[in-house]
């Protein structure tokens, strides 16, 4: 937490990107601000349902569910303002809230993840309101941070509850994709606090144990303290349907994701997953259509993506051309799915010199592209499958589903790890940055950095815009961060040794020194 806090740059909020970015539930209450509540009942029965709350800072709504549902499964989708229950205890009303994005404890960089759970306590006291706030952070708290705030009613408040937003360049001389930010060591702003309120660094700096009075008593330099990551959830070998929008479906399970395209014409999937799910994985698509599969598309050639390409395939139906020369004589060309993929995935899959293929000939891409991107129209939605060379591989895709409004990115957005850079198949750091770029300039969000276009990753939950740019910018900092040790001369295992990534490693560091050293590599000539 500290090393991201010195390493914040307010300019980073003079990116387009980041201009409408709006306020964490555990936060917008911090500042000034009104708000209204209100319940929603049930019209037949007037049972409680949920308590709403409309914030006018950033145009804010949040819905408390108050009918007993259980909160999302942790690959659904992180908003803003999370998901929330609540309940009575007495005349206090007590809320626990998950599923919130990454945002601030402070403005001024003190990050807040997007494992936090936040637990609050509203309690009235005639026209005072009192507001409790717990938030438990597992990567940059050490432990609860206690906040409270008081509000008083107002019944005669004519003001706006308005806050449109829209973004626009305020600093001209931004490179585009450059993210602002403070090289270890560089930033000039650390001891403003220290100097205006003659605190020895140690008691400002030295996390929660320096925060208590006793402190004072036993003045001493505080060690640095080391969040343990987040419990990493066990491998799950079902496969979990979730809705995302349009016609468009996510399904998770043991390996990368699998985006499912239904309609009248039958199914489209991007991505396989693991070969053992291939049944599971069929189940789960019979539930969701009683149509074929007619197209798989292989975002990379990792098996983790590929590998129910031969089953899944069989399951399926190629339509062709019966009036085309020649095309009843090829007594397999209607066997299977199409199987669609850019040229460098075949050649990772089959033999082109003759050697031992390390995949089956049925698993193998039927129909491959060279250039920037392909396309196709099924169930009345153009679907773009567009080449991003030299990201986490040569081979790398992402398909753009238009009218859904959904892009599934494979292996260049993940939020479960680092990218995932395979330098011995044409990986490199700079190309996964350019294909994160993109998948920004295609989203576009519906209201303040949320919703709107929605992104399937590889590997992790359900995403938006938002996502995106933030994990971009934390992609960016750290090889800019390497980039400037190699500079200074220092071998990889120097690199290693000075942790660039460590204020992400609690969220990202299943894969911390892989990705430091495809970086390093990445950035030699």
């Amino acid at each position: 937490a500290r090393l991201f806090a010195e390493s914040w740059d307010a300019s980073r909020l003079a990116l387009p990107e980041h201009q409408c970015r709006v306020h964490v539930s555990p936060y917008i209450y911090r500042g000034p601000l009104e708000f209204r509540s209100w319940e929603e009942r049930d019209p037949e029965t007037q049972q409680l349902i949920a308590i709403k709350q409309y914030t006018g800072t950033y145009e804010q709504s949040r819905t408390i569910w108050m009918d007993g549902r259980p909160h999302p499964p942790p690959y659904a989708m992180h908003t803003w303002m999370g998901f929330s229950t609540g309940k009575w205890e007495g005349d206090m009303l007590t809320v626990t809230t998950t599923h919130i994005k990454e945002g601030w404890i402070l403005k001024n960089g003190v990050p807040e993840s997007d494992h936090t759970t936040l637990v609050e306590h509203f309690i009235r006291h005639g026209d005072y309101l009192t507001h409790v706030t717990i938030i438990n952070d597992p990567v940059y708290l050490t432990e609860p941070l206690i906040r409270t705030e008081d509000f008083v009613l107002d019944t005669n408040y004519r003001g706006s509850w308005l806050y449109p937003c829209q973004a626009a360049v305020e600093v001209a001389t931004h490179p585009k994709g450059a993210v602002p930010m403070y090289l270890p060591g560089e930033n000039p702003f650390l001891k403003e606090f220290t100097i205006r309120h003659h605190l020895p660094e140690q008691a400002a700096r030295g996390g929660a144990e320096t925060m208590y009075p006793e402190y004072r008593l036993n003045f001493s330099p505080a060690a640095r303290v080391h969040s343990d990551p987040p419990a990493p959830h066990s491998v799950d070998r079902e496969i979990h349907v979730l809705p995302v929008q349009g016609n468009i479906y996510m399904l998770v399970g043991a390996g990368g994701n699998v985006t499912v395209q239904v309609g009248k014409q039958g199914v489209l999937l991007v991505d396989t997953m693991l070969a053992p799910l291939s049944d599971k994985i069929l189940a789960a698509i019979g539930r969701l259509s009683p149509g074929k599969i007619r197209y798989i598309v292989n975002t990379n050639a990792d098996a983790d993506h590929t590998g129910g390409n031969e089953s899944l395939r069989k399951a399926g139906v190629t339509v062709i051309d019966a009036n085309a020369p020649g095309a009843l004589n090829l007594i397999d060309a209607a066997v299977g799915a199409a199987i669609i993929a850019h040229e460098n995935v075949l050649k990772r899959m089959s033999a082109p010199n003759g050697v031992q293929p390390p995949t089956p000939f049925g698993a193998w891409p039927t129909e491959t592209f060279f250039g920037g991107e392909t396309s196709l129209y099924f169930n009345d939605e153009p679907v773009r499958i567009m080449s991003q060379p030299a990201a986490h591989t040569d081979g790398d895709v992402m398909v753009f589903f238009r009218r859904s409004d959904v892009v599934t990115t494979g292996d260049i957005f993940n939020t479960t790890s680092y990218p995932a850079i395979n330098l011995q198949r044409g990986g490199n750091i700079q190309g996964v940055i350019d294909g994160l770029n993109r998948i920004i300039d295609i989203a576009v969000p519906a209201h303040e950095e949320e919703g709107g276009t929605l992104v399937i990753p590889g590997h992790g939950r359900l995403c938006d815009r938002s996502d995106v740019v933030l994990y971009r910018d934390m992609v960016t900092i750290i090889r800019d961060r390497i980039r400037a040790l190699r500079k200074k001369g220092m071998t990889l295992e120097q690199v290693k040794a000075a942790t660039p990534t460590l204020d992400y490693d609690p969220q990202y560091g299943t894969n911390t020194e892989a990705f430091v050293a495809a970086v390093y590599k990445s950035l030699t000539p």
